[in-house]
């Protein structure tokens, strides 16, 4: 017997909440198809790579009388990629509409993710089972992994154990690149005749998998949530101590979601945004430029302490560590014998000085000594820079340090840093999910329910006005083509779901950048708290403040 606390038992007894046009007897729900729609972009070359599934309608569910008659059906589950709270709950979304169809229809959860569609190895997911993890954080049921489908042979066998098992449909949980071969996956079902439906989720806490009908990534709140208390208990630890800088490096790699929307929430000194360093083409030394100004101003007032935001992915983002990381990567790849070879730590550090263009090679050598070595040692089966793993906010810190050491000797820095580094990851991607992740995940599972008893393929579950109440929020489905364009992999042009950025012109950077000023100066700190789950609407299910700035609540 597995031992549980109070609140995992409270959690498992938890009613998730769904759109009012779910509540009905399954035989009153009817999908509803609007026109046909494009792709984001690329349309000519996404409709001749997607012929079976291209240009399909936007459908939404309503209320209304159906002549469906709900056969028992077989369908398989996925959860790929990286874990996000509230995936155990699209899976009881999609078992109890199944279920409640036809209480002979089973589900099965394949283990590993999309290895586990590969190997055939999977488990059939009991009402005991699902009882076990509902409302509750983590992959752990049938866990993840990260295996791509890509040839043609891994999908023939796909389509064999498909068919072995039966399976009327497969759902597949996961981010951008996950649903992208969902996409793929059932685009080849149809070319082979196969009656087989496919239909993806979104996830990611990164935040990166939405737009106008995918208003946001599943796990995002309650990641962004869980670190935001972690930023503020820092912040009020700051306040206290008041002897402390505080650099936190926060998930969120290809974009800066996450980072931005704990700035909203909990107001620190400074939160850098990859998009904006980009787009200002910063240097390394004008964003350490920012830090070491908001400590100078505060110094003055007395205050040596401050929190600094840092996305994971920023070092990516400013132009000459970008330039310096190709480089890099090039030149050990192509000279990795000669590179392999040397055996002093120092005799590497000088042999890449003396191989690097002129300009990165200055940007290299201006880097702490610790920062060069994981850029040289640390990599990837690729032979790449595992950019995740530098530890950007030691980085900074010690570049501020050596800024503040000239500011000091000039007479223009009076006071005292002491800098601290954080890393928040793991410790926000299996948090037990918030009431509106744990809402929107079971609606979303059961909404991919729906899609599959309406005989759609192709599609990814949906669900619109999520700033709303959970009984107004629209459930449909959005076609996958619907949501691509052609960027270059590996050297060729590849069909795959645009990843969303964050908006320099949207409002909720907007509205940062009206506050950011002032936070810079003033210790204007916000304390979001834990994640309730019990008590007042507008403490519980309230969604994330991006979400709420977006739709202008």
């Amino acid at each position: 017997m597995k031992s549980i606390t109070p609140l995992q038992k409270a959690r498992y007894e938890y009613q998730p909440k769904l759109p009012t046009a779910l509540q009905q007897d399954i035989k009153h729900i009817i999908a509803v198809r609007g026109s046909a729609t494009e792709s984001f972009a690329d349309q000519q070359e996404i409709k001749q790579l997607f012929p079976h599934t291209y240009g399909q309608p936007i459908v939404s569910f309503e209320a209304g009388a159906s002549a469906m008659n709900f056969e028992a059906i077989k369908v398989g589950v996925i959860l790929s990629g990286g874990q996000a709270p509230g995936g155990h709950n699209v899976i009881a979304g999609l078992f109890d509409g199944i279920k409640r169809a036809n209480a002979g229809s089973k589900l099965y959860g394949f283990l590993g993710g999309p290895a586990g569609l590969l190997e055939a190895n999977y488990i059939e997911i009991t009402s005991d089972l699902m009882d076990e993890y509902r409302n509750t954080g983590g992959f752990d049921m049938i866990q993840s992994g990260r295996t791509k489908l890509e040839s043609t042979k891994q999908f023939d066998q796909v389509l064999e154990n498909a068919k072995v098992l039966q399976l009327n449909a497969l759902v597949v949980i996961g981010g951008d690149d996950s649903n992208t071969n969902g996409a793929v996956l059932a685009e080849y079902f149809k070319s082979r005749n196969s009656p087989i439906q496919v239909i993806g989720c979104p996830k990611t806490i990164d935040g990166d998998l939405k737009n106008q009908f995918i208003e946001t990534s599943f796990g995002f709140d309650t990641a962004a949530k869980t670190y935001a208390e972690l930023i503020g208990n820092i912040a009020r630890d700051a306040s206290s101590a008041r002897k402390y800088w505080h650099f936190i490096k926060l998930m969120g790699r290809s974009a800066s979601h996450i980072a931005l929307e704990c700035a909203l929430q909990t107001h620190p000194n400074v939160c850098l945004i990859s998009e904006e360093v980009e787009s200002k083409k910063m240097t390394l030394a004008s964003v350490v430029e920012e830090i070491a100004q908001s400590v100078i101003k505060r110094a003055d007032k007395g205050w040596n302490f401050g929190v600094v935001l840092i996305p994971e992915g920023l070092i990516e983002f400013i132009p000459e560590i970008k330039q310096l990381i190709s480089e890099l990567n090039d030149l050990i790849s192509e000279k990795s014998t000669e590179f392999s070879a040397l055996t002093d730590i120092d005799e590497k550090i000088h042999w890449i000085k003396n191989h690097l263009e002129t300009e990165s090679a200055a940007v290299y050598l201006s880097l702490p000594k610790e920062i060069q070595l994981q850029l040289i040692l640390d990599r990837d089966p690729h032979g790449n820079v595992q950019v995740s793993l530098i530890e950007t906010d030691k980085l900074l810190a010690s570049m501020v340090s050596s800024y503040l050491e000239k500011a000091q000797v000039q007479g223009l820095y009076k006071g005292k840093f002491s800098p601290l580094g954080h890393f928040f990851g793991y410790e926000g991607r299996c948090a037990f999910p918030s009431n509106f992740d744990a809402d929107y995940c079971y609606s979303l599972g059961y909404t991919s329910f729906l899609l599959i008893a309406n005989g759609l393929t192709g599609y990814i579950s949906s669900l619109r006005d999520l700033q709303r109440p959970a009984s107004e929020w629209i459930a449909g489905g959005i076609p996958l083509t619907m949501m691509m364009n052609m960027e270059k992999r590996h050297g060729e042009r590849k069909p795959v779901i645009r990843k969303a950025l964050v908006d320099l012109n949207g409002k909720p950077f907007q509205h940062f950048v009206r506050m950011r000023e002032r936070w810079a100066v003033e210790s204007d700190y916000a304390y979001p708290g834990a994640i309730q789950y019990y008590g007042p609407t507008e403490v519980c299910d309230q969604g994330t403040l991006t979400l709420s700035l977006e739709k202008n609540r």
